[in-house]
């Protein structure tokens, strides 16, 4: 090396300018460099995206639970479902909240409200409800079957094929239905709206209609108080009761999907839950306090929001004629859960909520709210989401001869 090529101290030892040999090294190390803070970029960006979310929702569940408990001061009945429900509409016709309840989310809602119902099966109450149940059952198996007239008339006009109008107007099984809805030559959305209709309009109903009958409004409360955070279970046992609650729902959903349940995320559970009761295993690990009226009001939201400005102008020439539909198997129900009351001996709120065309959880919640008999409620509601699974496989196969494709349908 020489004199005037010396290293001076403190300089680096590499050239200024790397060899031509050197160049695809260094070009490759750049590259990489760059593709990596790129990818860390990335993932800090989707943290920040799934942070905000899940406070943006927070926001919106908790303001809701304190419009419902301002509104269960006057008498509100059912507040923590109405409320959030018509709170869900506002924001999604304004274009406020125009995404979808997170499906995780909506999820563990359903398998912890499966864990309140399954809380209230238990032997000497399904005892007591055995022999009333019976003549609701052959009320809820007659209501299905009023269905299919009403789906039939809607068919009637050109604007409504007959697959969109039978799919729109089965009382249950929701999701499996709008799943198998595109399958079947359906329009999947006018599907989707068709249902959350009905389910909506049975939740805003229902416990207008509790009110009108003389049950309890739902609306005890005298005024606003701090939630009792630590009764958040029937008996809170620390954080055991958490761990048994979370493994009741993932076995129960497990479950569920194993032995093909109708709504496994919901009757999953359920089932679980009972069995837990029934043996003893473990006692009151059902929802209590304000984890239930928070889950209550993720139901109502999540129905709210469903009725976006685009779901309705996707239905809005047809929407007059499924009102009517609807209305009117709403009000056959009603009639034929009096008869069924003045037969029986039950009160017609209890015979009413047993045999509504769907909306289980929205039911549920109204039963919970007016102090209704729970358990037959849901033991018939339960009944009835078994028909419809039986009612389905034939409506199908009916319905895929009709259709150009033949279908590849999963019901769970």
């Amino acid at each position: 090396m020489s004199a005037d090529q010396a290293i001076a101290p403190g300089q680096c030892m590499m050239p200024s300018a790397p060899p031509s040999s050197w160049s695809p090294i260094f070009v490759r190390y750049e590259r990489s460099r760059g593709r990596g803070f790129r990818r860390l970029m990335c993932a800090a960006r989707s943290r920040w995206v799934m942070v905000r979310g899940f406070l943006g929702w927070a926001v919106v569940i908790v303001s809701c639970y304190w419009l419902a408990e301002f509104a269960g001061v006057f008498g509100v009945p059912a507040a923590e479902l109405v409320v959030p429900l018509v709170a869900g509409i506002v924001l999604a016709l304004t274009g406020l909240v125009r995404a979808h309840f997170p499906p995780r989310a909506s999820r563990a809602v359903q398998a912890m409200v499966g864990v309140v119902m399954g809380s209230y099966l238990q032997f000497d109450a399904l005892r007591l409800v055995a022999g009333a149940s019976m003549p609701l059952v052959v009320v809820t198996i007659v209501s299905i079957a009023c269905c299919c007239p009403a789906a039939l008339w809607l068919a009637r006009t050109p604007k409504i094929p007959l697959v969109d109008a039978v799919l729109g107007m089965v009382p249950g099984g929701s999701a499996g239905i709008i799943a198998c809805a595109h399958d079947l030559g359906a329009d999947a959305g006018r599907v989707a709206f068709a249902q959350f209709l009905r389910v909506g309009a049975i939740a805003l109903t229902a416990p207008l209609i509790v009110t009108m009958a003389g049950g309890h409004s739902g609306g005890s409360s005298s005024s606003l108080g701090w939630p009792a955070f630590a009764h958040w279970v029937e008996r809170p046992q620390g954080i055991s009761s958490a761990l048994v609650l979370v493994a009741v729902c993932l076995l129960g959903i497990r479950v569920g999907r194993l032995i093909k349940l109708p709504a496994p995320v919901l009757l999953g559970p359920m089932v679980v839950t009972a069995v837990v009761t029934m043996t003893g295993t473990w006692s009151g690990l059902a929802p209590a306090g304000p984890l239930k009226d928070a889950l209550f009001v993720v139901v109502g939201l999540e129905i709210g929001l469903r009725f976006t400005r685009s779901a309705i102008r996707g239905v809005a020439s047809v929407l007059p004629r499924l009102l009517v539909a609807i209305t009117a198997v709403c009000l056959l129900c009603a009639g034929l859960a009096w008869v069924t009351a003045a037969i029986t001996g039950l009160t017609f709120v209890e015979a009413y909520l047993a045999t509504t065309p769907g909306g289980i959880n929205a039911v549920l919640a109204t039963a919970v709210a007016s102090g209704s008999d729970v358990t037959l409620i849901s033991t018939v509601q339960s009944m009835r989401l078994f028909f419809v699974l039986l009612a389905l496989p034939p409506l199908i196969r009916w319905l895929g001869t009709r259709t150009a494709a033949p279908p590849s349908i999963r019901l769970d």
